[in-house]
């Protein structure tokens, strides 16, 4: 995610920050009764090789979400390799961020339908509503709508993956693994395997600053400026729409190494954050409305509570900032985690080195079926 955002919030009862947040690696000086936020919601991108063919999907599509009086569509794509009659089915869920998007998992997608095995894998890549090149709607986004979205996508008699839905396994980059797990839990998804990769569950905003009741005020504050019909625009557009920043934040801890980030990758990111309605979802992300769990000791329980009901591995970063490797650290050994591993990258190595991830996603599947 690379959400960049400034915004200044008055406040005569209490001493105030100005803090630059990337993504969990906040700095933060004081100033004198205002808070002062740049931020950079950078927690997951999507990022691929524009001009790979080989990534190509086999077919998009779009799925009608019906969510209260909202039709919403739902843009997914099919990646398929040799099919045959043993053939499983694995979703691929992106990382939620601004400009999150189905091209991230493209290549891991590919590179996995493709490999000769005793198992033909087939792979659903869907955007979640709000994000990539799914509809976003003026909604009030919140992880409880992300995970129905979910479930309900999985799970609907008219879904693409309806037929595959009790015997599907879920790769998930972010916050899509910890809402996956979550739902889990709840016994709303019976997967039969889960690859948590980079998994956070934190926003940025509330990660820094917490959640008391004078923050969530400024953070509403922040979620409704960034929301209302023109000053939204404007400071989503100044702040947030920017390619400069874009570019920053994915050379700075999106990614490991500065030089894997391509002018494609900033202009395919660009594009999505002018799509129509796009800091709605972005908004709610920042401010902490999306985080499936409110501290680490509820996440790690999320993961404890699940064991011995599906597999999980969980698929870490070397080059990860400070913060977010504290939280996928924190999983090492913990009950409910199959497997433990490292791969280079940072916050989207799904994206970053593909072939290195799916070799490890692949081996996990090997294992488990």
């Amino acid at each position: 995610m690379a959400f960049s955002a400034t915004s200044y919030i008055s406040s005569s009862s209490s001493p105030s920050f100005a803090f630059c947040c990337k993504t969990q690696r906040p700095i933060f000086t004081r100033t004198s009764k205002s808070l002062i936020i740049r931020a950079s919601t950078t927690l997951d991108y999507s990022k691929l090789s524009l001009g790979d063919k080989s990534s190509a999907p086999t077919k998009t599509n779009n799925w009608q979400w019906r969510f209260k009086d909202n039709k919403i569509n739902i843009y997914y794509e099919e990646h398929e390799g040799k099919g045959g009659d043993s053939s499983k089915n694995i979703l691929l869920v992106p990382t939620i961020s601004d400009v999150s998007t189905v091209e991230e998992w493209r290549s891991v997608a590919r590179d996995i339908v493709q490999r000769d095995g005793k198992v033909n894998w087939r792979a659903t890549i869907v955007d979640w509503p709000g994000l990539g090149y799914s509809d976003r709607p003026k909604i009030d986004y919140n992880a409880d709508l992300m995970e129905k979205f979910l479930v309900d996508f999985i799970n609907a008699s008219d879904g693409p993956i309806s037929s595959s839905a009790d015997d599907l396994v879920v790769f998930g980059g972010g916050h899509a693994a910890t809402i996956t797990i979550r739902a889990v839990k709840k016994g709303l998804l019976k997967p039969k395997g889960i690859a948590a990769i980079a998994p956070t569950w934190a926003g940025p905003l509330p990660i820094v600053f917490g959640r008391d009741s004078s923050m969530e005020t400024r953070y509403g504050l922040l979620r409704g400026t960034l929301r209302a019909p023109a000053v939204g625009w404007m400071m989503y557009n100044m702040l947030v729409s920017n390619e400069k920043a874009i570019e920053s934040q994915y050379k700075s801890h999106v990614y490991a190494d500065p030089e894997n980030v391509t002018p494609g990758i900033i202009e395919s990111r660009y594009a999505l954050t002018k799509r129509e309605g796009a800091r709605y979802a972005p908004a709610a992300f920042l401010t902490g409305l999306l985080d499936p769990v409110q501290s680490r000791e509820e996440f790690l329980k999320l993961f404890a509570d699940i064991e011995g009901k599906v597999p999980v591995v969980v698929v870490s970063t070397d080059g990860s900032p400070k913060r977010s490797k504290a939280e996928m650290e924190a999983l090492r050994g913990v009950k409910g985690v199959s497997k433990f591993v490292k791969v280079p990258g940072a916050l989207l190595p799904q994206e970053e080195y593909p072939l290195l991830v799916a070799e490890e996603l692949y081996q996990f599947l090997q294992e488990k079926f």
